[in-house]
Order: structure tokens, then sequence, then C-alpha cells
């Protein structure tokens, strides 16, 4: 596979700088907004300006695929369950529809990966079982990787200025899981969670599917792209291009729970100092998440115990994150004492 990213440049830490100096100045005590003031200055620092822009256009982008893990009962979800997600969220009847809706976002959606699905983006019809086979193969993943990135061009050319990582399909905790155990070294046990709400047998099963994928793992280990085709899928391969080409392009992501955090760990080995350009939405119920952000030095701005994943927690922080742009832009500044005033 040959696959290159371009340079990633970091924020602008002068605007950052600037951002906290005027959040000083404004009519509130120093400090009195908290996170609020670390999320516009994190803003300005990617905008390259103090103020940031008030957000016009958050996109939330949808990957979907099934995974055939799930033939081995690591989830509730089994055939057809993705594409009935699918259904919902074209209904406009799903929770991500709802919270992206209060947040004025518009909804991408990129099948990559659902069985009997179709399209330009649609790379193949279900994943491999990863226990026992190769996820995609070479070329699939490519493909995928590639329609991640072109996603994440349309994006930012049509005037995106925030954007958003969602996952949709039954069984996806176990790969991104995976993912994670792979690129940390993490034991098995460690970063198995719940998923779609599994019980003890169900997760027993979940942790047996993963070991014994991370031992197909081991050859591919340093190899990013390899991980994707071993024990990945056509939605987190894509999801991978889409996150390192945003930061590329220099637009900032909000990641959503496991799924969208695993493929922002590969996608820093390809493009690395890409993870400056992402903020992470929320500390989702699920072990590996927590892993993941530890190891991308990610601080979640909130703790909601969503386990519901397909972009919810991120969507839910995107008004929060357009309220901390309008902040430095909408507040008055205190104004400045006399020059002979007496401040004893």
């Amino acid at each position: 596979m040959n696959i290159e990213f371009g340079p990633v440049t970091l924020p602008d830490e002068n605007a950052r700088a600037g951002a906290l100096q005027r959040h000083a100045a404004l009519l509130s005590p120093p400090r009195s907004l908290g996170r609020l003031e670390r999320l516009g200055a994190w803003l300005a620092a990617c905008q390259g300006r103090t103020p940031p822009r008030p957000l016009r256009r958050m996109r939330v982008v949808v990957f979907a695929a099934d995974h055939g893990v799930t033939a081995d009962g690591v989830s509730l979800g089994g055939p057809g369950t993705t594409r009935a997600l699918l259904d919902a969220l074209d209904a406009g009847s799903a929770p991500l529809n709802v919270l992206a809706d209060v947040a004025g976002a518009g909804i991408r959606v990129l099948d990559v990966g659902t069985a009997g699905g179709s399209g330009p983006d649609h790379v193949r019809s279900g994943s491999g079982s990863i226990a026992a086979a190769d996820a995609l193969t070479e070329d699939e993943t490519e493909a995928a990787v590639r329609a991640g990135m072109r996603a994440a061009d349309a994006e930012v050319d049509e005037g995106a200025d925030a954007l958003v990582a969602a996952d949709l399909g039954a069984g996806v905790t176990t790969p991104a899981a995976t993912l994670v155990a792979a690129l940390t070294d993490t034991e098995p046990v460690a970063v198995v969670g719940r998923g779609s709400g599994i019980d003890d047998r169900a997760w027993m099963r979940k942790t047996t599917a993963i070991r014994d994928a991370l031992r197909r793992c081991r050859p591919v280990t340093g190899d990013p792209l390899g991980l994707l085709r071993t024990a990945g899928g056509a939605d987190l391969a894509a999801m991978t291009g889409f996150l390192a080409q945003a930061a590329v392009r220099r637009t900032p992501v909000v990641l959503d729970g496991l799924p969208s955090t695993a493929a922002a760990l590969l996608a820093e080995e390809l493009a690395p100092g890409a993870r400056s350009w992402w903020l992470a939405a929320h500390r989702a119920a699920e072990p590996a998440q927590v892993v993941a952000l530890e190891h991308l030095d990610l601080e979640p701005v909130l703790d909601l115990n969503i386990r519901l994943g397909a972009g919810t927690g991120a969507a839910t922080v995107l008004p929060m994150l357009a309220s901390a742009a309008r902040l430095l832009t909408d507040v008055a500044e205190r104004p400045a004492l006399p020059a002979d005033a007496d401040i004893t």
C-alpha cells in the first residue's frame, strides 16, 4: 500500500496565548469560565486568529460498516442491525439526528462497508471475522483510507470549520479495542468493554476474539495500514484517513467514542502531530477508549457514561465549542481604570 499524507503543521500557539489573554480582559473574573476558556483558545489556535471566528458550518461525518466478528456472538447486534440504524438516521429519527439538530450541525454518511451496501465509497460488504481472518485485503484497506481522505477534503472545501468523526456499525468496538491493544501493548482483558450492552458470556467471547485477533496482529504491530487490514474494518480505515487528512488541512475534529479514538491512534502514526487538531468529546463507557486517550494525551471534555457512540457524545459537545468561540467574540472587555485611579 502506498498512502502518504502531507505534513501536519501545528496549531498557532500565539493565537492560543492571545485568546487566553483576551479572556483575562473580559468582563468576568479571571479564569472563571474554566474549560470553556481552554476550548476557545484551542479553536483560536486551530484558526490561527484571536478571537476565533464563530463556528458556522459544523459537520458530523458518519462511517458505516458491518463487522464479520459479530458472528462470534460479541455484540447484541446481528445481521441487519447496521442497516436498521442507517435507516433511522436517514429518516431523521436517530439520537444523532436530534443532537446534531440542536447543535446546528449537518450530517454526512459514508457507507464504506455495510452488508449489501453500495455507492462510490463502498469498499466491501462487511469485514472478515478478525479472530480468524483479515478484516480487509490490501486494496480494500487503501480504498477505505482514501475514501476517508476524500471525505475530509470535500468537507473542508465546502467550508466546514469543525468536524466530527462518528461510527455506525454492529460489532465495531471489538476491532477498535483490538487496534488499541495492539498499538498500546495492552492485555485483552484491560480493553474489553460491554459495547452494545453484552452479558458476561458475550464479554468472554469478545475477550477471546480480541485475544485471537491480537495474535494475528503481531507481525504487523509496527504497520498502521497492516493493522487496519488485519484487525480493523472499512469504517475504521476510512476514519483513519479522515482524521489524518483533516489535520493536514488544518481543520479541527471532535472525536467521539472508542472507534474514532482507535482510528486516531492510527492516524497519529501515519501523520505525526495530527492529534493537536483533535478534541476528545467525552469519556465513553469503554476501557479501551480511556487507554487510547491517555496514549494520545487528550483530555475528554465530558463524562456522561455514554455507551451508544454513533457521534452522540461529540454532537453533545459541539454547542459548547460554538459557545467557547462566541465568548471570545461577543463578551465585553472590562473598562480600563483611569490612570489616577486609587485602587488601594
